[in-house]
């Protein structure tokens, strides 16, 4: 019985396990982000094939412990010197961008009535770091692993689209350290910064990455106050609102604790692509759950409010950086 139970449970994570490195092989080939194409084999599959039931335990598993680990190794990649080394006036771009991307995310999501767990995500996503924000949020507030999915494709739209558009409307008129600020304030992914930035020239790649990772910094501050006020907007007790799972308190122990001490470079790039092949996995095992009528339906309204949350975030960048004149 317990042998019979392991192997079918076996299998629902293996098949998750190939899926991811199948992405991680196509991300060779092509480039593009290996999260997202996890995310899209698995909901081709989970949609072209029709998965038995006896998969279920198996996949759930590679959603969720798989995704809470990817979490607690991300926090490895937290560095807060980065973030205070940026500068005020840069430091100050950043976190009133944040602010206000995570305040337009609770107050859109009322007025457009945006799937909740979906909106939520997107707007953290925007306001963070893309992918990676989206999966340390997603465990708190969603019970629908479809929302998960739905504010992945949608962020990494408007980053993708960010990273191709951005250049050519500001390169002509920004200065090196404006265009850099905006890049690195704005995009969602590393990988998007990087792409633009160094596309334009060195400086503006180094500087827009180096704005970037110091937006990574705030992800575990953001995870608490955000945390804290989707809870409240919920009607959670105070003890519930106060109450973090285990992974996020490991994440914030651990970010501490490298932004305190130097850990070496082998380790911070072996957690990295730790952390990366937990999240692929992770991916292909929501995406297997998500039907294309939910990502249809879902997903036009999650566009929508992406495309405001985007549009938001553009304007506040650009007033801050000419009103503080960098």
């Amino acid at each position: 019985m317990n042998y019979q139970f392991f192997r079918t449970n076996a299998i629902g994570v293996a098949v998750s396990i190939v899926i991811a490195l199948l992405a991680i092989y196509l991300n060779a080939l092509t480039g593009f982000n290996t999260i997202l194409i996890a995310l899209l084999l698995g909901i081709i599959l989970g949609n072209v094939i029709r998965i038995p039931e006896s998969f279920n335990i198996g996949i759930k598993i590679s959603s969720s412990l798989f995704l809470e680990l990817a979490i607690v190794l991300m926090a490895l990649s937290i560095d807060y010197g980065r973030f205070l080394a940026l500068g005020w006036e840069t430091i100050l771009i950043v976190t009133l961008t944040i602010i206000v991307i995570l305040w337009a995310t609770i107050q859109l999501g009322k007025k457009m009535n945006c799937p909740s767990s979906a909106g939520l995500l997107v707007g953290f996503g925007t306001a963070i770091c893309g992918s990676s924000a989206i999966a340390a949020l997603a465990p708190s507030v969603s019970k629908d692993k479809s929302d998960i999915g739905i504010a992945m494709a949608v962020v990494n739209l408007y980053g993708l689209t960010g990273m191709l558009v951005l250049p050519l409307l500001t390169q002509e008129y920004f200065s090196e350290i404006q265009n850099g600020v905006l890049l690195g304030t704005s995009l969602h992914s590393v990988g998007n910064v990087a792409g633009a930035g160094f596309g334009m020239s060195e400086a503006i790649g180094e500087l827009a990455v180096t704005v970037k990772l110091g937006r990574v910094a705030l992800l575990t501050p953001a995870l608490l106050v955000f945390g804290h006020f989707t809870s409240l907007a919920k009607d959670k007790t105070t003890s519930q609102n106060l109450a973090l799972p285990w992974y996020l308190i490991a994440f914030i122990v651990i970010s501490i604790v490298v932004s305190l001490i130097s850990v070496p470079s082998e380790i911070l790039t072996y957690s990295k692509q730790g952390s990366n092949f937990l999240l692929a996995i992770a991916m292909a095992a929501i995406g297997i759950k998500v039907s294309f009528k939910t990502l249809l339906s879902s997903g036009k309204k999650g566009l929508i409010f992406g495309g405001i949350l985007f549009i938001i975030q553009l304007a506040v960048i650009g007033i801050l950086i000419f009103a503080l004149g960098i």
